[in-house]
């Protein structure tokens, strides 16, 4: 089983003929879809579970990878990376959509059909993107993101990426969520199916989120990530300091609401984003 091979491979302290060949075939499976660095399963207290083999396997492609040059355009575009992680090439048909300008997606990322990629826009090693997905124009899908099927990652958001520690869960937006302008959603957030998060929403492990909806207040507790509710929408807001010097100097710290949860006409203006696709 290749999980046992990677784990070998990545507990030895020296590479070994055969550990490159290994990791091709750990990041072809990777690149296709096969294998993911977290998965749903329904028997989770959050409906995930981490494969931290898959983390150990990209970290192995870093210590067996040596600096590279890559060229685009006969010489015009060059940068220098890991020659484990050459930029991911999208072959006719793979029915993957990156317009011009400047985008780029790492060998041992993801795709599915459909997805769009507007420029310029960036998604790392071991981010899987289900199909159907928009990512728009400077955004980011970092390393083991996982973003489900029909996503709306709007511009500039900033899905965050996570190696280490291998066992951290990845931060996950499900199926048909819409990610607003300028969002970031960090340390291993999961924001489930439908729901809507507003421009410029940030959602952290320490930071509480205020359903006004239900009368809750959600965090992260201990190894538990912080969940936003399906089919939730949630706005930028802010509430003050009730003590101390932030107090006196009238200081709020931003604080995410859950001002309602979709109905027909929040979907509606969700559709029209498929005029985009």
């Amino acid at each position: 089983m290749i999980a046992r091979r990677i784990d070998e491979a990545f507990a030895r302290p020296a590479p070994r003929d055969g550990d490159h060949d290994l990791f091709a075939e750990f990041r072809d499976l990777l690149g296709r879809g096969e294998i993911r660095a977290a998965q749903p399963d329904p028997a989770a207290e959050h409906g995930w579970r981490v494969n931290a083999w898959v983390k150990r396997g990209i970290l192995l492609g870093f210590r067996l990878g040596s600096l590279a040059r890559y060229d685009l355009g006969e010489g015009l575009l060059h940068f220098a990376d890991k020659s484990t992680f050459p930029p991911k090439a999208s072959p006719p048909g793979g029915g993957t959509r990156v317009v011009p300008g400047g985008s780029a997606v790492r060998e041992g990322a993801y795709l599915g059909r459909g997805v769009t990629c507007m420029p310029p826009m960036y998604v790392n090693v071991g981010a899987w993107v289900g199909d159907g997905t928009m990512i728009d124009s400077h955004a980011l899908v970092g390393s083991c993101a996982q973003v489900g099927r029909r996503c709306h990652i709007s511009a500039a958001a900033q899905i965050g990426g996570v190696l280490e520690p291998v066992g951290a869960l990845p931060v996950i937006v499900e199926d048909e969520a819409l990610v607003g302008g300028n969002c970031g959603v960090y340390e291993g957030a999961i924001v489930k199916r439908g729901a809507v998060l507003g421009a410029g929403v940030i959602l952290t492990r320490s930071t509480p989120v205020f359903d006004i909806v239900r009368g809750e207040v959600l965090r992260a507790d201990g190894d538990l990530p912080l969940v936003i509710p399906g089919g939730s929408v949630v706005v930028p807001g802010s509430r003050p300091i009730g003590t101390g010097i932030g107090r006196e100097w009238k200081l709020s710290l931003q604080a995410p609401v859950i001002v309602k949860y979709r109905d027909d006409r929040t979907g509606e203006r969700i559709r029209l984003e498929e005029l985009l696709r």
